[in-house]
């Protein structure tokens, strides 16, 4: 059995980034600062998070720079070509995001009724 989970808190570094996918599914990238504890100091991990479908779109309506969220994502990696060779990178993919800050406290109501986000692609 494999295990693709990663759970964590932090706040935003900036504001959520929002596209369209060709497909027309909505997907926005969260930059996340995740606190860790260093041998010598407190230091901060800076993580990148892809979020799909409506829960997208309600993180680039609700959510800004300094935001606190958690979020439960899974690992992604992801392979292309380029003139140069071969490119590769690893993303986090929400499954969920929570607003534990969100730019207006009384939409949390609204927020919380929110849909799953569906996987990469969908329609």
């Amino acid at each position: 059995m494999n295990i693709n989970k990663w759970i964590g808190t932090g706040r935003l570094t900036k504001d959520p980034e929002i596209r369209e996918l060709p497909t027309g599914t909505s997907v926005c990238e969260l930059r996340l600062a995740n606190d860790r504890m260093g041998r010598k100091q407190d230091e901060a991990g800076f993580i990148s998070i892809d979020v799909y479908g409506k829960n997208a779109e309600n993180c680039a309506q609700y959510l800004a720079q300094g935001s606190r969220v958690a979020v439960d994502a899974r690992l992604e990696y992801h392979e292309w070509d380029t003139p140069d060779g071969k490119r590769h990178d690893y993303r986090l993919v929400a499954n969920s995001v929570e607003f534990l800050s969100p730019r207006d406290s009384d939409a949390i109501e609204e927020i919380e009724a929110g849909a799953e986000t569906p996987q990469p692609g969908a329609a």
